[in-house]
């Protein structure tokens, strides 16, 4: 949703003259209580610092890890002399390791320094830039910083715009699938951001002649994502999984909940009439009772919607991206698929709930549990404010990467840990995308991390090409998609708020923020961010269907050039009330298209992105891995040979492992490989598809191995 001046936009209000205080500077022997009233909006949580330690003392830390693992409750301190030293200043204080041991993936945690990461925790009575300067003076400390305040880059006092009656009740016969509509679902033809007709006469139901004429010229056909014609390359894959960093998901939405990521290991269980979480770390991930994601902000596996400053965000922007299609209700989405060809998946990354501050850890931890647990692609919208934003209007954040990545080292570590450490290199994708909102502060540049030359920020369109007015774009963002502008539609305010938001984005909501209609309308780029995700989510699915592999900084590459372009639509000038919403018909505002001119990107494109998936000069061929065993059935490795081969599912396989002696091997009645180590050595190997195809590996057996490597 949209920001303005009432909202701080993005993560938090940047204070850099208080960052500075990580300074050398000698500082008493006592640290003093400092004045924690001070600030009505902190941009940082008092009590609390983020700390890094030096790899010198990582064996002491391991130690400090093993026993609070097994006590179940943070140290109080370190066992690292000069840090305690700090820490007995403080009294009574917690030491924790920010990201939870995962055995999965520790040996990758470990590669990546991210067990060297610690919060400080300390009675809010003392300052903490004071405990920063003090640690930070230690040889055995990296780095200290503030766990930062995060905020939303949308405005929870105003709710999602509600279906209206008079739309839900209207005839819905151009969904039936007979009027040029691939699919039957019900507020499909309403949905221009993703099938865009250029103006129709449902667009106003209702209205007068005159509202119906001036809207004429602000539907352009083809003003979308081009998702018809790429549908009949692929409709999504439950294989690719996209990380919502938001509020949480309404899970049992009727159109998500056959497309949310579950956690096989940690089970919902039936209680009554509902389903709860299970308060066990069943999978021993650090997180328990994670089955469709976790509640970060609120250290639950319980996800949630329903607080009353809740305003169903992180609902809508997992219908965009993934609501089931063909399903003759509600909307059509991105990579949703159909009953009988399944979408992608959406895993509930929950870092905003209801009032509550999120912070730097909340989200850090998000970031790194998407990649642990297989998503490929984080839908991101927030962001902190631009760095060319109106002091008047929002305070400006960070102008450089290099400025952001030194006041923010958690962040930067664990967007690089996603981005070097998702997917996998006998899949699609190895690596992962970062997906962001450029910001809504009607600002020259992209706010940070999405700026990052790392990330993909995301500029708003209107259905008409032209740049949403509220929207960021030029130094930093990367690509446009359909955001909506409800100021330029102005001809379709009335008292009810935007009663037929038509030029907003329609997707799925929970009930409590929608009258019960479960969909309804938002805007912003924090809404054209999910068109981005839900393009790329369906062109990875497109490159797993042809069993294709790209690396990050590739996929990347190829989704920011396969786009439509619109400078030509840039020309002449837009006229909008500004703030309709808020304050009515009473300031006109106007802006030069030409000021967006070769500064905002293409509109994204799906069907020219799968296009480019296809050419034969895109990607690699996926082969079939070599594979890493230790002695013995309990270190048996399976694998599944349809993921290699195309069209595999419907294939039979042959294996031939060239030296018997040092590994054997069988296909199991459900097409799975499965191979056992007998005595140390190597051999080649080859597995053959009744296509004819063959793909040749080795096998290499080891005392002490698994499946991904050595122990």
């Amino acid at each position: 949703m949209k920001t303005n001046k009432y909202l701080i936009s993005a993560l938090c209000a940047l204070s850099l003259i208080a960052f500075s205080a990580c300074s050398t500077d000698e500082i008493g022997e006592n640290l003093t209580p400092g004045d924690s009233g001070a600030q009505t909006e902190p941009s940082e949580m008092s009590g609390e610092v983020v700390v890094k330690f030096d790899a010198s003392v990582s064996d002491m830390l391991d130690d400090l890890g093993l026993a609070s693992t097994r006590s179940g409750a943070p140290a109080s301190r370190s066992g690292i002399c000069s840090v305690d030293q700090v820490l007995d200043l403080l009294g009574d204080c917690q030491l924790e390791r920010i990201f939870p041991v995962d055995k999965r993936h520790e040996e990758r945690t470990r590669e990546a320094g991210l067990h060297l990461w610690y919060v400080v925790r300390f009675s809010n009575k003392y300052d903490v830039e004071d405990v920063i300067a003090r640690l930070s003076q230690l040889g055995e400390v990296q780095t200290a910083t503030p766990n930062r305040t995060i905020k939303r880059a949308y405005r929870t006092d105003r709710k999602a715009i509600p279906v209206p009656e008079k739309l839900l009740n209207a005839p819905q016969t151009r969904a039936d699938g007979a009027n040029g509509y691939v699919y039957n679902d019900a507020l499909l033809p309403w949905q221009w951001h993703i099938i865009n007709r250029g103006y129709q006469d449902l667009f106003v139901i209702g209205d007068s002649e005159e509202d119906a004429q001036i809207a004429k010229n602000k539907y352009k056909a083809g003003a979308d994502i081009r998702c018809e014609e790429a549908w009949e390359r692929s409709t999504g894959d439950p294989s690719i999984i996209v990380a919502v960093l938001d509020e949480g998901i309404y899970w049992r939405h009727p159109d998500l909940k056959d497309n949310m990521w579950e956690n096989e290991d940690e089970p919902y269980y039936a209680e009554g009439s509902d389903q709860v979480a299970s308060h066990e770390d069943r999978d021993g991930n650090g997180y328990a009772g994670d089955h469709y994601g976790y509640n970060f902000i609120n250290n639950t596996g319980i996800i949630s919607c329903d607080a009353s400053a809740d305003t169903g965000h992180g609902t809508h922007v997992a219908g965009v991206i993934a609501a089931r299609n063909n399903n003759g209700i509600g909307i059509s989405s991105i990579a949703g698929g159909t009953a009988e060809n399944p979408g992608v998946k959406v895993m509930s990354c929950q870092i905003f709930s209801g009032n509550s501050a999120s912070n730097t850890i909340s989200l850090v931890r998000a970031i790194k549990y998407a990649a642990d647990n297989g998503a490929v692609i984080l839908q991101c919208s927030w962001g902190y404010t631009s760095g060319t934003a109106n002091g008047y209007e929002n305070s400006p954040g960070f102008a450089t990467q290099e400025e952001w990545e030194t006041y923010c080292p958690l962040e930067k570590a664990a967007l690089d840990y996603f981005v070097y450490n998702a997917g996998s290199p006998n899949g699609p994708i190895e690596g992962g995308i970062p997906i962001f909102a450029s910001g809504n502060e009607y600002a020259p540049s992209a706010g940070f991390p999405g700026a990052a030359d790392y990330c993909v920020a995301v500029n708003a369109t209107a259905a008409d090409y032209t740049i949403s007015t509220f929207s960021n774009y030029g130094e930093g963002s990367d690509i446009a998609a359909p955001g909506g502008d409800q100021d330029y539609y102005y001809e379709y305010y009335d008292d009810d708020h935007m009663v037929g938001s038509v030029g907003c984005v329609l997707s799925t909501l929970p009930p409590q923020v929608s009258n019960n209609t479960c969909y309804g309308y938002m805007e912003g780029t924090s809404m054209a961010c999910p068109h981005v995700s839900g393009v790329a989510a369906l062109g990875l699915s497109y490159a797993a269907q042809l069993r294709k592999h790209f690396t990050a900084a590739e996929f990347r590459k190829l989704l920011i050039e396969s786009v439509t372009p619109i400078d030509e639509y840039q020309v002449g000038t837009k006229y909008y009330y500004f703030y309709v919403t808020d304050i009515g018909k009473t300031r006109y505002t106007s802006v030069p298209l030409a000021q967006y001119y070769g500064k905002a990107g293409g509109l994204t494109n799906a069907n020219l992105l799968l296009a480019a998936i296809a050419d034969e000069s895109a990607g690699t061929k996926v082969s079939f891995p070599n594979i890493y065993l230790g002695i013995g059935e309990e270190n048996a490795v399976t694998e599944n040979p349809a993921r290699y081969f195309v069209g595999g599912e419907t294939l039979t396989y042959t294996l031939k492992i060239d030296n018997p002696e040092i590994a054997k091997g069988e296909i199991t009645s459900e097409g799975k490989a499965v191979f056992t180590g007998l005595k140390e050595g190597a051999t080649s190997a080859s597995i053959s598809a009744s296509n004819g195809e063959t793909h040749s590996f080795n096998i290499t057996v080891r005392k002490a191995a698994n499946g991904s490597g050595w122990l």
